[in-house]
């Protein structure tokens, strides 16, 4: 199944720090095409905060970094 991530919402994470671990986590969900809400499901914070993550906007929290991390480790 195909989520379609929007053109702005891929340019943004593009154009974003890619030594960021929110933009990081960005780039493995695109690529793999895992929606925004399973992702935030998964990690236990609304949809507003990973879209803030993967374009750059913001970082995970310190209590959230490992869980992050892991999740990508898996991909």
């Amino acid at each position: 199944m195909s989520y379609g991530y929007s053109v702005k919402l891929v340019n943004l994470n593009k154009e974003a720090n890619g030594r960021k671990l929110g933009v990081k986590l960005g780039r493995v969900c695109i690529a793999a095409d895992i929606s925004v809400s399973a992702v935030a499901r998964r990690l236990g914070v609304s949809k507003q905060t990973i879209y803030n993550w993967f374009t750059g906007v913001s970082e995970p929290s310190a209590d959230r970094v490992a869980k992050v991390q892991a999740y990508i480790d898996k991909m």
